[in-house]
Order: C-alpha cells, then structure tokens, then sequence
C-alpha cells in the first residue's frame, strides 16, 4: 500500500514536472508573440511621427490612420475595407433607398454640377430644373472646387427644409436663384422592360428598395405581355451593381429559384456560419 501510495505521489511529481516543462515554453512563445506585436506598434508610431513632423507636406493625421487601418483590412483579403463616419453615413443612405434631397442626377464639368435630369415629379422637376443646367452655388456657398460627392452632400438633407440653388443655363443671360424645398428622394433599385416576350430587369443595386421594386416593376411587365403565359424568360442585369444588402440579394434570388442553397457565410467559428436556401412558390 506504501508503495501503491508512493508511485502515486511520484507520478503526479513528475506530471507536474512535466506540465510545468511544457507550459513554460508555450507562455514564453506568448510572451515574445506580444513583446513582437508592442515592438511593431512602436514602430508604426515612429513613422507616424515621422510623418506628422518631417513630410513635404502638412498632412491630415485623421487622414493617416484611416488610410492605415483601411491597409489593414483591404490586406486580408478583397471584400474588406474601412468606411468612415462619412462613408458611412453615406452607405446607410443607400442601403435605405431614400433620403431627403431634391430628385435630379448630376454629373461635374468644368468644376460645376451639372444636372443630367430631373427625376419625374420631385421637388427638381417641379421647380422647373432642366437637363443641362449648371449648379454654381448652393445656400450662397460656390461649389466649385468641391467633389461631386460633396456637392450632393449640401444638396441633401431634411425633409421639408428649404434650399437656394444658384443656376446657369443656356439662353440666359445672367445666373439666377431657385427656392426648392426638399421632400423624400425614392432611389429606384429596380428598371424594367421587355425585349420582345422576354422581361428585363435591371437591378443597379441591393438596398431596402430592391425588392419592392423588383415586385412591381415584374408585376407590370408581365401585365404588359398579357400575363405570365406569355412570357419567354426573365434576364436579370448585375452589371456595375455595386452590391449592398446581402438580405435583399437573397430575396431576389428567392424569387426566382424552387430550390437549393443560394448562399452561405462562414466565420471563424463554426457557429458564425449560416445558409440561405431558396423556398418554394
């Protein structure tokens, strides 16, 4: 029994040995991985400053570490990418599908706004704004010098608020001020028309809209040719769709699929992942 007891207590001696004999080197490995990860910020810091204090030029620092955190994440692989509060903000509007604003598609030339088309029945098109029109100042405030993105930023916003837009067009001698008051702008997600007995329906992109209008604009086609009996086939147009809500790709893609994966995720962990599948009717 002595013996019994003695082997006992003389392997777990040695199991503590043993286990000490490995933890060692496993913290040691963690110990240098994060001495490792301390001594790359630390550089990264020095040519921050570096930067800040010895460039050619004065630089943004806000401007430095988004550009290094975008590095960051556009390293790992295509589809990552840092937004900006602004970014942002400006993605969330797409994504909605509609935001305060006048209703006309503009273009820049020379520096200016220039108005490719008022969309029909918006505060715009209402005020007698008219393709080809040249937006020179906004509220008082010139635009030119600024980014079309820019632009379209002061051109937006609260539904119901007034907004003066200075405009030059062809034929007139002088610039002159027009007062619009800015209502809900619906961007259309979805255009559609038929190509003999075949429907097609362009998605410029996936946002909250998109299968509302996809519902409706189908709806409409198909009523056209006389109903679904006489209906060839559907194309659907991705072209220079930039994305956007996964949701609604997968509720496009429902619509017309019976059966199948349409798509799946994964994440780090087995749990993250998940799997959409078509449903029928």
């Amino acid at each position: 029994m002595k013996k019994f007891v003695m082997a006992a207590l003389g392997g777990t001696v040695a199991g503590i040995i043993a286990t000490t004999q490995i933890a060692g080197p496993l913290l040691a490995q963690e110990t240098d991985k994060q001495d490792n990860v301390y001594e790359q910020l630390d550089l990264f810091g020095d040519i921050f400053e570096r930067i800040r204090s010895q460039y050619v030029e004065d630089v943004d620092t806000s401007d430095l570490i988004e550009a290094a955190i975008d590095g960051m994440l556009t390293s790992l692989d295509p589809h990552s990418s840092y937004l900006s509060p602004d970014d942002a903000s400006a993605m969330r509007v797409q994504t909605r599908g509609e935001f305060g604003g006048l209703g006309i598609e503009v273009t820049q030339e020379e520096g200016f706004v220039k108005v490719v088309s008022p969309m029909d029945g918006t505060p715009a098109d209402e005020a007698g704004i008219l393709a080809g029109d040249f937006i020179t100042h906004v509220d008082g405030e010139s635009v030119l010098g600024l980014t079309l993105d820019d632009a379209v930023g002061k051109m937006r916003g609260p539904v119901g608020a007034e907004i003066i837009i200075t405009v030059v067009r062809e034929g007139e001698g002088e610039p002159f001020d027009v007062s619009i008051i800015r209502d809900t702008i619906e961007l259309q997600a979805v255009r559609a028309k038929t190509e003999g007995d075949t429907v097609v329906l362009r998605v410029t992109t996936f946002n909250d809209k998109t299968t509302p209008n996809l519902t409706e604009k189908l709806a409409e086609e198909v009523a056209a040719l006389g109903g679904m009996d006489n209906v060839n086939g559907f194309v659907i147009d991705l072209r220079n769709n930039p994305g956007g809500l996964l949701t609604q790709a997968i509720r496009v893609s429902d619509a017309f699929l019976e059966e199948g994966e349409i798509v799946s995720t994964r994440g780090r962990n087995p749990e993250e992942g998940d799997r959409f599948n078509a449903v029928p009717g």
